[in-house]
């Protein structure tokens, strides 16, 4: 199987089997993203305590790339610090939206499936849809991401969308 055809399987099946596709009602945390160009949905729902991300639930709707890239970001920061999930933020940001040919994949790894969506500026916010909703949930805003206003895609953190 060629390196392309085993990327491809990964992003179907974490489209078809959606990881922590579940609601949580003791989260301490949610928020909600939308791109309306392409019709992605994705709502994210956090149970922190303390430092840690102990559950991670997630619901969407979308294209393949923006539900895979949801269902792997879960399980990416899943039982993780949430300063090891904001590095990872910060990282598949930099890999997705600036294009970064060499990705730290100490801090990413599985999700360098998802590299050459930088070459895919159509599909660039589709993949940062989940992510935006993860950095809204970390900073614990309530607002609801609107991929379709935001083009500029400001720093991880800061008090932007991502």
């Amino acid at each position: 199987m060629d390196l392309k055809a085993f990327y491809r399987d990964i992003i179907l099946d974490h489209y078809r089997r959606p990881r922590n596709a579940k609601s949580l009602p003791d989260a301490t945390s949610e928020a909600r993203c939308k791109n309306p160009a392409c019709g992605d949905r994705v709502t994210l729902q956090l149970k922190l305590s303390g430092d840690r991300i102990e559950d991670v639930g997630l619901q969407g709707v979308g294209c393949a790339i923006s539900q895979a890239s949801a269902s792997m970001m879960t399980e990416a920061v899943k039982g993780a610090s949430v300063d090891s999930a904001r590095a990872k933020l910060r990282e598949f940001r930099r890999m997705v939206v600036e294009g970064a040919e060499t990705p730290d994949s100490d801090v990413l790894g599985e999700l360098l499936t998802l590299q050459g969506v930088s070459k895919l500026h159509a599909r660039v916010k589709c993949a940062m849809c989940g992510w935006s909703a993860l950095d809204a949930a970390l900073e614990r805003r309530t607002e609801e991401v609107d991929l379709d206003l935001d083009s500029s895609m400001p720093e991880a953190g800061a008090g932007g969308n991502v």
